[in-house]
């Protein structure tokens, strides 16, 4: 350092890189990445293995990835997933060097929307000798000729490499049959997780035979439960987690499954599974009692019985998810939330939940035993201010993930008991929720309000809304034909002044949806949307915000990486101008339907957001294809563009 004259100068010794190691691992990933790009020793303590574990890189397959993977051979290790490969040149070169640079230190690969060859696949696998999972998901030309693995060298090769995988991924795959099944599996002996979903598996009892189907010899053609089963049995030492979602499994087939001796699985997903019932659920409680995670959402002919069989044969259960489980109700959830263990529960669009069984079950058991994170109540109109003042009450000292979307009795009492009791919260979802305004984001709800009373008083007659008027009676005005009052500089300032149960208080929040609620405007967002570790946040169909809550939000929340800004008409180009120089690590943008965004916008993105992958600017009627073209040159990692009637123009494309 210098002295005031600028006659002396010393300079600073560089910090040891165990140092910067030290302070390093107290950032965010997001903030890491930025850190790693102040000098080179920086970056060396960016590339410590504490920090590379699990990290995953994505990419297309095209002529500059080439380089990519050379430079990746550098790492310890990687985790690859490749998209768009083909049959061509490029994909096999791409593929060939993944073996070459990356064969021994690679350990999960993923091919999505992928069209490769058997004969390329063939090539690589041998070469990765340290893969712990595979994803072949949908890659129906390696299983069409049901020639895969039907050599016996082949088979040898790939299992000498493949002995230690541990993950399975054949979702989607029209073409498996039993013959290309057991050769696939025979080369991964140690599976703990395998995934089916989507599968066409021939469940359904054979007529001819008198037997299922693929019960006397392998099929050639579909996947039969008789070789699921038998898989089940040779892995049951080591398999623990099992997909069968969107199959047509049915009771008795899952009973087969659930029976198999000495199979202790930990995690089940049978999403979408509609033929099973609730006799399928109280049969696989009693023989799985040790599944820690189990996904039966979108099972409709279930109904509360199977959630008090849950409840009382899953006691170590963590994770349940009974989304779009229409039937079931209010029965059985105080049961349920009595459970010690429970951390995440999916009701989503269950209709007739209201959240009182729920309460209940919280006040019945020991607060010190409550372990909820994560409540998903998304689309139960049913719920109310006072189930979500009393769930945030009880939840207050755990729960980091709320959705409450399209919840539409929930209003500003609910948003103030939220942000008083909540305070530990990540994730917050309010989208849709119409009567939210900026009085429940600012907490200025009276403090009356936000504790509701358990006994209401007749507050006179009530009407639906179809209900007509008769003459005896003045209908109610409708929610939509009552604008909300307006904040004004007075009650702004009492809001700096106050200590109140703003949204501020949620200094945690990494993701927060406020889509569709109306009612909001530029008073309340430019003065709570202050959050440094905000990632994620969709402010989309808010018709009253402007510029200035895009610029506000932009000075306040620079770790933003999604943002959602579309059908919000007072957006211009000069918000974007202001704003952009603020979000250099903006990763997906939503601008579709705002009209005052033209290609000034897009050269400013250019300028400022080099890291945007995905971009929607459909329907913005100043935009003009030139400014398109140039984009799609100019930002290199840009995978997603939709710029659907652009100008008027029917131009749609999706990269």
């Amino acid at each position: 350092m210098g002295d005031s004259d600028g006659e002396d100068t010393v300079e600073t010794p560089g910090l040891p890189v165990e140092v910067v190691v030290y302070i390093l691992s107290f950032l965010h990933t997001s903030d890491r990445k930025e850190a790693s790009l102040v000098c080179r020793s920086w970056y060396s303590a960016s590339q410590d293995p504490r920090f590379q574990k699990n990290i995953t890189f994505r990419f297309p397959a095209s002529a500059s990835s080439l380089e990519l993977i050379r430079g990746l051979g550098r790492k310890p290790r990687c985790n690859l997933i490749i998209s768009q490969l083909d049959g061509f040149s490029i994909s096999r070169s791409l593929l060939l060097e993944v073996g070459l640079c990356l064969g021994p230190k690679l350990e999960s690969l993923a091919l999505p929307g992928s069209s490769i060859t058997e004969a390329s696949l063939l090539a690589l696998l041998p070469r990765l000798t340290s893969l712990r999972r595979l994803d072949l998901r949908g890659l129906d030309s390696l299983f069409m000729s049901g020639a895969f693995l039907s050599r016996e060298e082949h088979r040898q090769q790939v299992r000498s490499a493949l002995c230690g995988l541990e993950e399975l991924d054949l979702s989607d795959l029209r073409y498996l049959s039993d013959l290309t099944f057991n050769r696939l599996t025979g080369c991964t002996p140690r599976l703990r997780r395998l995934s089916l979903a989507g599968c066409h598996i021939a469940f359904e009892f054979d007529p001819y035979r008198g037997c299922p189907v693929g019960a006397v010899e392998d099929s050639s053609a579909l996947l039969s439960l008789r070789n699921l089963r038998r898989l089940l049995m040779e892995q049951k030492s080591t398999l623990v987690a099992l997909d069968l979602s969107r199959t047509s499994i049915t009771p008795e087939s899952l009973r087969t499954v659930a029976q198999v001796q000495g199979l202790f699985l930990e995690e089940l997903i049978l999403h979408g599974c509609k033929e099973l019932t609730n006799y399928s659920v109280e049969v696989l409680v009693k023989h799985q009692p040790s599944l820690l995670k189990l996904d039966i959402s979108g099972c409709t002919e279930l109904t509360s019985r199977s959630v008090e069989a849950i409840a009382r044969g899953l006691k170590s259960l963590t994770h349940l998810s009974l989304s779009r489980d229409w039937r079931i109700t209010e029965k059985g959830l105080s049961d349920l939330l009595l459970l010690p263990s429970l951390r995440s529960l999916d009701l989503s669009e269950c209709l007739h939940i209201n959240g009182t069984e729920m309460v209940k079950g919280l006040k019945g058991s020991d607060a010190a035993r409550r372990q909820l994170e994560t409540l998903n109540l998304r689309s139960c109109t049913y719920i109310r201010d006072p189930a979500v003042f009393f769930l945030a009450q009880l939840l207050g000292d755990t729960l980091c993930e709320l959705d409450l979307t399209s919840c539409s009795n929930v209003t500003d009492l609910s948003v103030c008991a939220v942000a008083t009791y909540l305070q530990k919260l990540v994730v917050l979802r309010l989208g849709w929720c119409k009567e939210v305004t900026d009085w429940g984001l600012l907490g200025m709800v009276q403090r009356a309000k936000c504790e509701p009373d358990e006994e209401t008083g007749d507050k006179g007659p009530r009407f639906t809304r179809t209900f007509g008027n008769m003459g005896f009676f003045k209908p109610p005005r409708l929610p939509f034909e009552e604008r909300p009052k307006l904040v004004t500089p007075n009650d702004l300032e009492q809001f700096r002044v106050q200590a109140g149960a703003s949204l501020l208080a949620l200094s945690r929040l990494q993701e927060l949806d406020l889509s569709a609620c109306s009612k909001l405007t530029d008073s309340s967002i430019t003065q709570v949307m202050r959050f440094p570790d905000l990632h994620h946040l969709s402010l989309s169909m808010l018709p009253e915000i402007t510029d200035d809550s895009l610029v506000s939000t932009a000075r306040h929340c620079r770790s933003l990486t999604s943002l959602a800004l579309s059908h919000c008409p007072g957006i211009s180009d000069r918000g974007v101008a202001q704003a952009a120089p603020y979000l250099p690590r903006l990763q997906h943008l939503y601008l579709s339907c705002c009209n005052n965004i033209t290609d000034r916008s897009l050269l400013l993105l250019v300028q400022h957001c080099k890291r945007l992958r995905t971009l929607d600017i459909s329907r913005c009627n100043n935009i003009s294809a030139a400014a398109v073209d140039l984009l799609q040159t100019r930002l290199p990692f840009l995978e997603n563009l939709h710029y659907k009637f652009i100008g008027g123009a029917d131009l749609s494309l999706t990269l």
